[in-house]
């Protein structure tokens, strides 16, 4: 394949560059999904999973938490207990609240 660049204009030039630029990124993943591929075929044929060998972490997801505190202000403002407190929570325990006060 043989292009002249010279007789190309600028836009041409640049779109030309963003084809090439794809096809690359193209390239590249399929090469990594074919050689993931064989390694794990080859793994199961040595009857392990390709992440026992690799010490590949499973992850795990997480359900949605549910609520477990209510804003003694604002009922529909709740809380799960995960992640940073809210500010109507730090202000609730700062005027003597326990976190008791305000469960669901």
């Amino acid at each position: 394949m043989s292009i002249d660049l010279n007789n190309l204009s600028l836009k041409e030039l640049k779109d030309l560059q963003a084809q090439v630029a794809k096809a690359v990124s193209s390239f590249e993943d399929r090469k990594k999904k074919h050689a993931l591929a064989e390694l794990e075929e080859k793994a199961r044929e040595l009857g392990f999973s390709l992440a026992e060998l690799t010490g590949a972490a499973v992850t795990r997801k997480r359900a949605p938490a549910s609520a477990k505190y209510a804003n003694p202000a604002d009922a529909s403002d709740t809380w799960s207990g995960r992640g940073r407190k809210p500010r109507w929570f730090d202000a609730a325990l700062k005027s003597g609240k326990r976190p008791e006060d305000m469960a669901i």
